[in-house]
């Protein structure tokens, strides 16, 4: 009888030769390039190119009413902490009153512009 020749055993397999990983180049110092920015890219911060007219959001009223037979929620925040809200078609609508009159209270809007560089 013939027998065929052993197997290797699966679990000890010969090592794979690889050879050894290319040396990374050290980066080379360029003289009056910042790091980072392409040739001929301005790297100063330019103005807005449309500067606004002095006004900015105060108060903010936001009105949810989802559709025929739903029940419909408000909110109303203001940068001065004011924050309320309201869910029902009556006290939405008081919400809606309180934050038109609160436009005037405000005293983000009330205060004199020496009185808001001082806060």
């Amino acid at each position: 009888m013939n027998n065929p020749p052993p197997r290797p055993s699966l679990k000890s397999l010969p090592a794979i030769h690889r050879p050894p990983a290319a040396e990374r180049p050290t980066p080379e110092r360029a003289v009056g390039v910042p790091k980072g920015v392409a040739e001929g890219v301005p790297s100063a911060v330019r103005p807005d190119p449309q500067p606004g007219d002095g006004r900015w959001p105060v108060a903010w009223l936001h009105i949810t009413a989802p559709g025929r037979g739903a029940i419909p929620t408000a909110a109303s925040k203001c940068a001065c902490g004011r924050d309320r809200s309201a869910v029902g078609h009556r006290k939405v609508h008081d919400l809606i009153t309180d934050h038109t009159a609160h436009r005037d209270l405000c005293p983000l809007r009330t205060a004199s512009p020496e009185g808001r560089t001082a806060a």
